[in-house]
């Protein structure tokens, strides 16, 4: 299964489209929503909760070995300004291309405006958003909470802090560093053996999406549907484009090695979920782990491509379908306001929307807008989720390639240690036997 995970997810997928439409065609809607839902959601719930066991021991370990092994505080400075100048101009191509795009096509003229009150409580309350609350919850007071609650931010935070303090004081602090290594390979070990579990995660996250709403749900959206893929696309453009300028033809292979976690990402609308996966496979790109162990926290906080496109572009199409003209300069104070609300959302499904509504109420549009896109927001979620993993991927590559510092290529599939079996002890080794076990009689 390892070496054929692609086929495996993709067999789940299908097979999750094809159930859930059975279901949703043949069975009631409330049959569904409380027999059935329930069994498939487990499905892909115990793989997230699997991933999420990961997260915080994964980006720690890594992050601390990269800044332990790297051993030069100026090189780490300079990656973190090329990352940031990177993320800056990543978020504004995104983000305007977003706006152009909704502006081109205007997908929200004539779009079904829902009735208020059940609109209202359909998005529920709109979370309240501060710029000195953000900054404030990027510093953690307390490690051990900061791991608890799988808060990457905070955990990038106090990581740096402890891999400068290690490579600081030099061989007192070797002894942690290798129990960090250790930590690292093992969580990805891990890793190795929950991905058997994700094309049945797929299977269940695809079936439940599908049964709820059916497949005609999308020729009601389609024209929307379409319009964003396809800015979604023509993002996916610029961003390898802008790739291939630094990393020449290896951007194809690296397209390839990703398509693992490009895939869980998709089927499961979770940028978490392909986190443990990536490291996995810059790994065998050629990413060494002082890099993608800063970047790709990092990323996966600032770095959200799909998301702030999304973002921008829902956000003008609920004014198109309210009838609300924007004046350029409004888009542009829209898009300047993206840009640092939209800055450590969480890598899991329909974070965005939580963006969308504060946007929204701070320009006075209206908030309850956003329950038109709720019925197809997780096909949405799907498509840019994804572009958050391409986004990503291409930014670590093109910062090592910068760096001077890409690997030569591993083998896109590498067997995983098995632990022995069959042994000559057969599981009794170290013990100090009693005899009476083998006597007769």
């Amino acid at each position: 299964m390892s070496r054929n995970l692609t086929a495996w997810i993709l067999i789940g997928m299908v097979l999750g489209v094809i159930v859930g439409q059975l279901l949703h065609t043949q069975l009631a809607a409330d049959v569904i929503k409380e027999s059935i839902a329930p069994w498939l959601k487990l499905l892909s719930d115990i793989f997230l909760h699997l991933i999420k066991l990961l997260v915080a021991p994964l980006v720690l370990s890594t992050i601390v070995v990269g800044i332990a092994h790297m051993g030069d505080g100026a090189a780490l400075g300079r990656i973190g300004t090329r990352a940031i100048a990177w993320f800056i101009t990543a978020s504004l191509i995104s983000i305007g291309l977003g706006l152009l795009m909704v502006n081109l096509f205007e997908p929200g003229i004539g779009a079904p405006i829902p009735d208020v009150a059940a609109a209202k409580a359909a998005v529920g309350a709109v979370p309240e958003t501060s710029a000195t609350g953000f900054i404030l919850s990027i510093f953690p007071k307390n490690a051990f909470e900061a791991l608890a609650t799988n808060n990457i931010l905070q955990i990038l935070v106090f990581s740096i802090f402890a891999g400068v303090a290690l490579a600081a004081i030099g061989e007192k602090g070797a002894p942690l560093v290798r129990g960090a290594d250790a930590l690292a390979e093992m969580m990805l070990q891990i890793t190795g053996y929950v991905m058997r579990y994700a094309p049945i995660a797929v299977f269940g996250a695809i079936a439940n999406v599908v049964a709820a709403s059916g497949l005609g749900i999308l020729k009601t959206y389609l024209e929307l549907l379409v319009e964003f893929y396809l800015s979604l696309l023509l993002l996916w453009s610029v961003l390898i484009g802008i790739g291939a300028a630094f990393l020449g033809r290896r951007i194809i292979t690296l397209m390839r090695y990703i398509r693992q976690p490009l895939m869980i990402a998709f089927s499961t609308a979770s940028s978490e979920a392909a986190l443990p996966k990536m490291f996995e496979q810059l790994d065998r790109f050629g990413v060494p782990r002082r890099i993608s162990g800063f970047m790709l926290p990092l990323g996966y906080s600032f770095n959200l491509d799909g998301s702030m496109m999304y973002m921008s572009f829902a956000t003008i199409f609920i004014a198109q379908a309210y009838g609300i003209d924007l004046s350029i300069s409004t888009q542009i104070m829209i898009l300047l306001t993206l840009m640092i609300s939209s800055k450590g959302i969480a890598a899991v499904p329909r974070a965005s929307l939580v963006v969308i509504t504060g946007t929204l109420a701070m320009f006075g549009l209206p908030v309850e807008g956003v329950a038109i896109i709720l019925a197809i927001d997780q096909f949405l979620d799907m498509g840019r989720t994804a572009t958050n993993v391409v986004g990503n991927a291409v930014a670590t590559s093109v910062i090592t390639k910068w760096e001077g510092m890409l690997e030569v290529e591993e083998p896109e599939y590498v067997e995983h240690p098995h632990i022995a079996a069959h042994t000559a002890a057969d599981g009794r080794a170290g013990l100090d036997l009693d005899e009476s076990n083998f006597k007769q009689g």
